[in-house]
């Protein structure tokens, strides 16, 4: 009989972080939006800390689930919030404060799961480790989605943040570009490493671009918040 106890354990201790990790890093655009003049999240229902609201049965359930069973990098996704960037006050500046709002939500949750590490040893010892676990891969999920995210492409936020700081022409021309990112983004970061295999020559994007900087933030968030 398979022994279901460890199987769940490992769910748990990844799905419950990237959950809230994708969810308030969507929530955080809706809120940074409607402080800008811009109600259409809230008008549609997406206002909300509530993760069904934001849940994407392929990206925040299906895609994680697949990639820790065959022991890949976990990653996820939530419903994008909705934002009419024309009703934004500042404009550019607008679009730029809503896309860095959701990495800047991801950086706080990281800051808060080394923080509350001081408390496992407070609670129960069974759960330690379990809430221990949590809260390691709090950090890590939390720091990927923040870094990927401001990658500057469309149509992820690092791509908002460009559009934001560019004249509204070369903005428009850089838009242009959103119907290719996600493509681009996939061949780049993990297309090209295994061709870089193949050829042998090093075209790993990924941990340039994401594995070094989630590294940094990693060692430097662990320096100033450190539990006692």
């Amino acid at each position: 009989m398979i022994d279901l106890a460890p199987i769940i354990l490992k769910i748990t201790v990844w799905a419950l972080p990237l959950i809230f990790a994708v969810t308030l890093h969507e929530a955080a655009h809706g809120y940074a939006a409607l402080a800008l003049g811009d109600d259409t999240a809230r008008r549609l229902g997406r206002l909300s800390l509530n993760p069904l609201r934001h849940v994407d049965p392929f990206g925040t359930l299906v895609l994680p689930g697949l990639l820790l069973a065959f022991g890949g990098v976990v990653f996820g996704w939530a419903k994008p919030v909705p934002v009419n960037f024309s009703k934004l006050k500042g404009h550019g500046l607008g679009m730029v404060a809503v896309a860095a709002a959701g990495p800047a939500a991801n950086l706080v949750l990281a800051t808060v799961a080394v923080a509350l590490a001081g408390l496992v040893p407070l609670v129960p010892g069974g759960s330690q480790d379990w809430l221990r676990a949590n809260l390691s891969n709090a950090l890590y999920i939390n720091l990927l989605l923040a870094v990927f995210n401001l990658i500057p492409v469309l149509p992820l936020d690092g791509g908002r943040v460009v559009a934001g700081l560019l004249p509204r022409a070369l903005a428009a021309r850089w838009a242009r570009l959103e119907r290719f990112g996600l493509l681009i983004v996939l061949v780049a970061l993990f297309l090209l490493p295994t061709l870089g295999q193949m050829i042998g020559v090093p075209l790993d994007l990924f941990a340039w671009l994401v594995k070094g900087p989630v590294s940094w933030l990693a060692s430097l968030i662990l320096r100033i918040v450190r539990p006692w």
